[in-house]
């Protein structure tokens, strides 16, 4: 009896430690940022394999089609809509793919709504149309249509618009590689990423003043808002604010070198190559492996490093390169 009694033990309780470790392993293997790839060199490398040929808008489009490639089908696939473990416990993954995700949605709207259109009266491209809403689908949702399902479906129709691009026998398929275009996409990359920047310097708390109204005596807004603000990031969402920005650095370090060779005219009539040149860098430097076993909150001038405040200092100085870039390709 007391031999049966140990082997019940065992297996009471050394099943469900197994389980545990097992779940543990698989977390820290899953648990992982996908690496940057070339995008120059898969673009080319895309229209070698379908027979394309590389004309102003590919190298972005492909690019475009790759991040979301990457997105699906990294390490552990497409986690943030997961119910099971390991993936239900993971979240840096989650919130790196809901960073990247954002850009995407961003460059979608803007392939749809400007850079294939010639002015505010076009028709807008039909295989845009439907990769634009799709996108946009719940990312969360694992109940069919499952979100990657949507996802595949977008990633098929920016194949679609991509095959016509390339084809004399399509001349409504086009991509114009403006001033004004790339302008007006930086001027959402610039929202998005002074938004990130404020959410990552408010790891340690900030008092701020409240500049909502500033420049203009007769702005008003909805409801009142009090003069001094305190802002601060919960600690429970520190490090899914900082994996949500690398994530979305990483799809703009990709998409910015393809402008770079799409738009590589209009930077260079307007001297601004060396610019555009300086916000990949910056954005890159977000892109350093995180040598810590986790993200750091320590104070400003503290002991230990604040990761969020590393983070943001990256992201404004991307941010206000941005800034002037946009004045250079409108002034220059």
């Amino acid at each position: 009896m007391s031999k049966l009694s140990d082997r019940a033990r065992l297996v009471w309780f050394g099943i469900p430690a197994l389980v545990v470790v097992m779940t543990l392993v698989a977390m820290f293997f899953l648990n992982h940022e996908p690496e940057p790839f070339n995008p120059i060199a898969r673009a080319t490398q895309h229209a070698q394999e379908h027979g394309h040929r590389i004309v102003p808008g590919y190298t972005t489009t492909a690019t475009m089609i790759e991040t979301v490639d990457v997105l699906l089908h990294k390490r552990g696939g497409y986690m943030s809509n997961d119910i099971l473990p390991p993936w239900v416990f993971l979240d840096n993954v989650p919130n790196w793919e809901f960073g990247a995700l954002t850009q995407i949605r961003d460059l979608a709207r803007a392939l749809r709504n400007d850079f294939s259109r010639s002015q505010t009266q076009s028709t807008e491209d039909p295989d845009l149309a439907v990769a634009d809403p799709m996108f946009h689908y719940d990312s969360e949702r694992w109940f069919p249509p499952d979100t990657e399902g949507r996802y595949k479906k977008a990633n098929e129709a920016l194949e679609k618009y991509l095959t016509r691009l390339t084809s004399s026998a399509s001349p409504e398929a086009q991509f114009y590689a403006r001033a004004d275009n790339l302008t007006d996409w930086l001027a959402i990359v610039e929202k998005r990423l002074g938004s990130l920047s404020q959410r990552l310097s408010a790891s340690v708390g900030q008092v701020r003043l409240n500049t909502d109204l500033s420049g203009d005596p007769e702005a008003r807004q909805s409801t009142h808002s009090p003069s001094v603000l305190e802002v601060k990031t919960p600690w429970t969402e520190i490090d899914d604010v900082f994996y949500e920005a690398r994530g979305s650095a990483w799809v703009l370090v990709h998409i910015l070198h393809a402008m770079e060779v799409d738009f590589d005219d209009v930077l260079r009539k307007k001297n601004a190559l060396v610019s555009f040149r300086q916000i990949i860098r910056e954005l890159e430097a977000t892109q350093e492996p995180l040598n810590s076993p986790m993200v750091l909150n320590g104070s400003q001038f503290g002991l230990f490093a604040n990761h969020s405040l590393i983070m943001a200092n990256y992201i404004a100085r991307a941010n206000a390169a941005i800034i002037d870039l946009g004045k250079l390709l409108q002034e220059g």
